[in-house]
């Protein structure tokens, strides 16, 4: 009995070896920071463009 747990547990241990798992985390988290970087940049600028905006209309009239 004990041969068959030892094969089930090298099989597993191989096969949870792979590195995809871990691409796919590091692109995740990757995706994740853009997301984050851009949403800080649309408000940022977001927020100075509505009051140049303001100031030009505010001129005009």
């Amino acid at each position: 009995m004990l041969t068959s747990y030892e094969y089930v547990s090298a099989w597993l241990q191989a096969r949870c070896r792979t590195e995809r798992g871990a691409s796919l985390v590091e692109y995740a988290l990757l995706v994740a920071l853009i997301a984050v970087v851009s949403i800080l940049a649309v408000t940022f600028l977001g927020q100075q463009a509505s009051s140049k905006f303001s100031s030009v209309g505010s001129a005009i009239s």
